[in-house]
C-alpha cells in the first residue's frame, strides 16, 4: 500500500467511481430483462454525482495539481499525461450527452432507449479505461519521481475530497442526494434489492 495519501484517496474515489458506473449498467440490465423502464429519478441522481465529485472535484485536482507535478519532475510518459488530461477536458462534455441522452429517453421513450444505453457503454467503457490508465501508470510514476514537498501539497489537497462513497459523511446539501442514491441503488453499492 502506498504511503501517500493522496494515492490512497484517488484510488478510493475510483473505486466508488467505477461502482457506481457498473451499478448504473446493472440497472439498466435489470431493467432490460423485466422489461421495465428504469426509475428516471435514480439515475440522474447518480449521473449528477458523477458529475458533482469525480468530474468536478477529483478530475480537477489531477489536472492542476498532480500531471503538472509529473510534467515538471520527469519526460517520462508526457503523452499520456496529455491524453489524460485531454479526458478532464471532455469529461464534463461526455458526462453533459449522457445526461441529455437520458432525458431524450425519458421524455420521448422506448425510441431513445438505445442511444441511452450506448452513450452509457461508452461513457462508462471511456471511464474505466481512463482510470485504469492513471492506476496501472501515473500513480506509479508520481511515486517514483516526485519529491516529498510535491507529496506533502497533494496529500493535503486530496485529504479535502469529502466523497461520501469513500465514507464520508455526505455535505449539508449533498444529504438527500446520497441517502437516495443509496436506498435505491442495488448492492454492492447501496442498500436497495439485488440484481
Amino acid at each position: 500500500m502506498s504511503p501517500h495519501v493522496a494515492v490512497r484517496i484517488i484510488r478510493q474515489e475510483h473505486a466508488a467511481l467505477a461502482a457506481m458506473l457498473r451499478s448504473i449498467v446493472m440497472l439498466l440490465e435489470r431493467c432490460r430483462r423485466e422489461r421495465t423502464l428504469p426509475d428516471f429519478g435514480l439515475l440522474r441522481a447518480m449521473l449528477f454525482y458523477v458529475d458533482e465529485f469525480p468530474e468536478k472535484r477529483h478530475h480537477r485536482k489531477e489536472t492542476e495539481l498532480l500531471f503538472p507535478k509529473l510534467r515538471a519532475r520527469t519526460p517520462l510518459s508526457r503523452e499520456l499525461i496529455d491524453k489524460l488530461d485531454n479526458d478532464h477536458a471532455w469529461g464534463e462534455r461526455k458526462i453533459r450527452n449522457v445526461e441529455h441522452a437520458l432525458l431524450a429517453f425519458e421524455m420521448l421513450g422506448e425510441p431513445r432507449q438505445e442511444a441511452f444505453e450506448e452513450a452509457v457503454g461508452r461513457y462508462v467503457d471511456f471511464y474505466l479505461e481512463h482510470m485504469a490508465q492513471e492506476e496501472r501508470e501515473i500513480l506509479p510514476l508520481a511515486e517514483r519521481v516526485l519529491a516529498e514537498d510535491d507529496w506533502r501539497e497533494l496529500d493535503e489537497a486530496f485529504s479535502q475530497n469529502r466523497d461520501p462513497l469513500t465514507g464520508h459523511a455526505p455535505e449539508f446539501e449533498y444529504d438527500a442526494l446520497f441517502t437516495r442514491i443509496v436506498n435505491l441503488v442495488p448492492a454492492p453499492l447501496g442498500l436497495g434489492p439485488a440484481s
